[in-house]
């Protein structure tokens, strides 16, 4: 607390964003002038505020909580200069009224926060890494509808009409300067790649809120698809730096009249922006502890406990897939055909499999598995702390994950899947909800409040999109 009084002072900030997350995974924000924190009594005393206007927190009868500060994620947000504006940011846990305990409405403080103290009893620690893509467009005009008289999935054979789409301004698809293909933007160097300037300038002020990117690139799509990885960081902290990635993302672009999107499938016919979750567990702390995932005389340096990790992972799939990727839209990813992780499998170096385990670096620390299932429109409180939850419940129950697969498993067979016991994830939210609402390990992580309350908005989100007619629903069948 003292540290954050003097980081305050010393850098003249005026106001503080005082940062949480609602249920659905959206950031909220409230100011706060600076001098409530230096002279005030609001690192004691915490901020109230009204819960029933926040998307399934409480109900109005209940509605007084009280936001907690957490001084220690205090940073000064670095692309302000002007004096007046002056601001910092700092995340904080939601309280009961008078401040009594933690919420059970909080993703933060009732399910991150208290897994990892969980885990810390059990003198264990976790470290996420997320690769968190996303698309960087010139402008956006969910009005302006292009019909793409000439383009279908099949190529056009059969029915060759396409469906009307939303397309965004970007140079990149401009046929009157250099432009990226679809699927052909990966690692494309400028003046291809029309987003480096953007990332180096993003990068630059990420480490300024603690948010260390170890590399940067364009991803598969084109029209500016992107991603910036950072390294990895306890369970809590990944949470919180999740959210200053995508405000800086956000911010930054803005200032350059860019619009940042973490929809998971804003183009037509292109890949998507996914979210790919390095993790692993250590006895002690990260680092300086035992890397529990490793076993150097494995083939694959993989230990038994890794193993059963993953299988965890495998055991709940279908269930996270609902915390993990929790939009309408993640489903529009969800695919064949676009490098998405459909098949419930895991596997070395095979990025088709849900669970793959990286082979870039023979060394104990390095030794992680990635879970690919997931997309930027999680809450990361719930969908990383669910996704621990299903990999120690594989270790404590010996959940065995099978052989890894070693094909490209979009290219077998659908008898060979069934020979080899392989799933599927759920193919719309609606599944996926379904998936989550019997499995009681995941309710369990949830707590009842925000299970009920993270289920009833997503009922609800998928009723009003069933009701929706669209475009594509008009040109395909009006002339029945």
């Amino acid at each position: 607390m003292e540290e954050a009084v003097k980081i305050l002072k010393e850098n003249g900030v005026r106001q503080v964003l005082c940062a949480f997350s609602d249920i659905r995974g959206f950031m909220q924000t409230f100011s706060i002038p600076a001098r409530e924190f230096t002279e005030g009594s609001a690192f004691e005393n915490g901020i109230g505020f009204d819960g029933s206007s926040i998307r399934g927190f409480k109900t109005i009868e209940q509605s007084d909580l009280v936001w907690m500060p957490d001084p220690a994620t205090l940073k000064v947000i670095p692309w302000i200069d002007d004096p007046i504006q002056k601001s910092a940011i700092m995340f904080g846990n939601v309280y009961e009224a008078w401040g009594s305990e933690i919420a059970d409405c909080d993703p933060r403080g009732f399910v991150a926060s208290k897994h990892e103290e969980e885990l810390k009893e059990k003198g264990m620690s976790v470290i996420f890494g997320p690769e968190i893509e996303f698309f960087v467009f010139e402008s956006l005009d969910p009005t302006n509808l292009t019909w793409d008289m000439w383009v279908s999935p099949n190529g056009g054979a059969g029915d060759s009409w396409g469906p009307p789409r939303v397309m965004p301004e970007s140079s990149e698809i401009d046929p009157g300067s250099f432009f990226i293909r679809p699927k052909e933007g990966y690692f494309r160097p400028p003046p291809e790649d029309t987003t480096v300037e953007y990332r180096n300038e993003l990068t630059y002020y990420l480490e300024f809120l603690g948010v260390d990117i170890e590399y940067h690139h364009h991803e598969v799509a084109t029209a500016g698809q992107v991603e910036l990885d950072f390294k990895p960081k306890k369970l809590v902290d990944v949470g919180d730096a999740f959210y200053k990635y995508k405000f800086a993302a956000k911010n930054i672009a803005a200032m350059h009249g860019l619009l940042a999107t973490f929809m998971p499938k804003p183009l037509y016919l292109d890949n998507a922006s996914g979210m790919h979750c390095h993790q692993s567990l250590w006895e002690g702390e990260p680092f300086s502890g035992k890397a529990l995932f490793a076993d150097p005389d494995d083939e694959y340096m993989l230990s038994q406990t890794a193993r059963y990790y993953i299988g965890g992972l495998l055991e709940h799939a279908r269930a996270l897939t609902a915390l993990c990727a929790p939009s309408i839209n993640s489903y529009k990813r969800l695919v064949p055909g676009f490098e998405a992780p459909i098949y419930i499998c895991w596997s070395p170096r095979n990025r088709s499999a849900l669970v793959r385990v990286p082979m870039y670096l023979k060394k104990p620390s390095a030794i992680r598995v990635e879970y690919r299932g997931a997309d930027p429109s999680c809450n990361p409180y719930l969908a990383f702390t669910a996704m621990l939850a299903a990999g120690l419940d594989g270790i404590k129950k010996k959940i065995e994950p099978g052989d890894p697969i070693m094909e490209d498993v979009y290219e077998l067979s659908p008898v060979k899947k069934r020979e080899l016991g392989i799933g599927e994830l759920p193919t719309t939210l609606r599944d996926a909800l379904d998936h989550l609402a019997s499995d009681e390990l995941m309710q369990k992580v949830l707590g009842s409040h925000i299970f009920d309350a993270f289920m009833s908005l997503k009922y609800d989100e998928w009723n009003q999109y069933c009701l929706y007619i669209t475009p594509w629903e008009i040109l395909k069948y009006m002339d029945i």
